[in-house]
């Protein structure tokens, strides 16, 4: 072993054992650092005097202060102060006076990153409110298709019933508002894809949940909870070739029967496309928003290396962006040519896509296997029009590296000279 490796080990040893001994408490903190001082020769003596840890306040409270705490932060969507409290010890099952829990509020109130970490931390899905409810019917209540996508995922019941004698379907149609229109006909769409009870009538007044959607006035509801009571049961290999005609066609009501009836979620075709790879291809962004909620994979790779985040740059599709990002898509991963979503979006001057997806967390400097970015395309493969010009002002304000060359040692400045861009010029020379 040579010296720097020697030492490298020294080093690392020594940093275990402090974290160690910081994890440590009184008597056996000092017996550990004792112990190790003399178990690690390679370790140099230190003279100095360790400095006093800082003592966590949330050390000093009791049971029922934490879990107070934990229930105000969720309140508050506070996820960061809600992860300090579990991890002093409060319980995210834990309820107030008013039978909240920390899991509850993040269901009711459609708090996605809350809800994850409650879920990671032992949330129990038969925790019920004051009504008797579930996490599944506080959230079909407001409209929340994705959490209730994310329950059923980890196993809820859809059919519970509460003290009303509703179940997450009925509430999903009672108490659907005009103004969320879109978002009550996803829950409906996630209860069925997941499998709910369409038949089970209210116990409040004996409506099936056909009947609610009729009296409500909501058809797309009713149209779909029809064809779900009236569907025909077939095997998993036939509603997997139904989900991915759905998808391909944009028929979110067939893709929810589809996975009621058994379809693999991901199910590929001949070209080795997903149903979310194939309804980020064609735009279905409804079908998309249903497998999001249902747990489709949004990295899943294709024949020639596409992924459904990476089609968004090429389509330039916002409306399907927004409905990938809450499965938190991988944004490093890269297409057949090398290059991330910004790429070929710049390439193709798709303004409102460059404008939405500078806000993620996505590398806009990222240099493709032909040695261009975002900018660099925008300037060399787009024509210098007005669009061209916004994506490059919107990169700009972005922060991009505007010095960065081609494989020629050419910038974005140099090319839009040579073309004479003159707009994108006057821009780049103010970066």
């Amino acid at each position: 072993m040579s010296l720097r490796t020697a030492s490298l080990a020294a080093i690392v040893a020594s940093a275990g054992l402090l974290l160690a001994a910081c994890q440590a408490s009184g008597e056996d903190r000092a017996e550990r650092l004792a112990a190790s001082t003399t178990a690690t020769p390679t370790t140099p003596p230190t003279t100095a005097s360790p400095s006093p840890s800082r003592k966590d306040p949330l050390m000093d409270l009791d049971q029922d202060q934490l879990d107070a705490r934990l229930i105000a932060a969720a309140w508050d969507d506070d996820v960061t102060a809600a992860r300090r409290l579990i991890a002093a010890g409060a319980d995210v099952n834990a309820t107030d006076d008013t039978v909240q829990s920390a899991h509850l509020i993040a269901a009711s109130e459609g708090r996605r990153a809350l809800l994850d970490l409650t879920l990671r931390h032992g949330a129990d899905l038969d925790v019920h409110d004051s009504f008797d409810g579930t996490g599944v019917i506080r959230a079909a209540e407001r409209g929340h298709a994705w959490v209730v996508g994310r329950l059923l995922q980890a196993g809820a019941d859809p059919d519970h019933v509460n003290t009303l004698g509703w179940v997450g379907l009925h509430e999903a149609l009672v108490f659907a508002k005009p103004e969320r229109r879109r978002q009550y006909v996803d829950t409906v769409r996630v209860l069925v894809a997941g499998g709910a009870d369409v038949r089970i009538a209210s116990r409040r007044d004996g409506l099936t949940p056909v009947q609610l959607a009729e009296r409500h006035g909501l058809e797309p509801q009713a149209r779909l909870l029809q064809r779900a009571r009236g569907a025909e049961k077939v095997g998993p290999e036939v509603a997997g070739r139904r989900l991915l005609a759905a998808a391909r066609e944009g028929d979110a009501d067939a893709a929810a029967l589809a996975l009621r009836a058994g379809a693999d979620l991901e199910v590929r075709n001949e070209l080795r496309q997903t149903p979310l790879l194939l309804a980020s291809t064609h735009d279905s962004v409804a079908v998309a928003r249903l497998l999001v909620a249902m747990g489709a994979d949004p990295d899943a790779l294709d024949h020639q290396h596409d992924t459904p985040w990476l089609v968004t740059g090429v389509t330039g599709s916002v409306a399907m962006l927004e409905a990938l990002l809450p499965a938190r898509p991988d944004l490093t991963i890269e297409n057949r040519y090398g290059g991330l979503s910004p790429i070929p979006a710049g390439e193709r001057g798709h303004v409102d896509y460059i404008r939405r997806v500078i806000r993620t967390d996505v590398d806009l400097d990222h240099v493709n296997d032909l040695g261009w970015t975002a900018l660099l395309e925008a300037v060399i493969l787009g024509d210098g029009s007005r669009r061209y010009e916004q994506i490059v002002r919107l990169l700009v304000d972005a922060g991009v590296d505007t010095g960065i060359a081609d494989k020629n040692g050419v910038t974005a400045l140099e090319h839009a000279r040579a073309a004479g861009y003159d707009g994108i010029v006057r821009l780049l020379e103010r970066a």
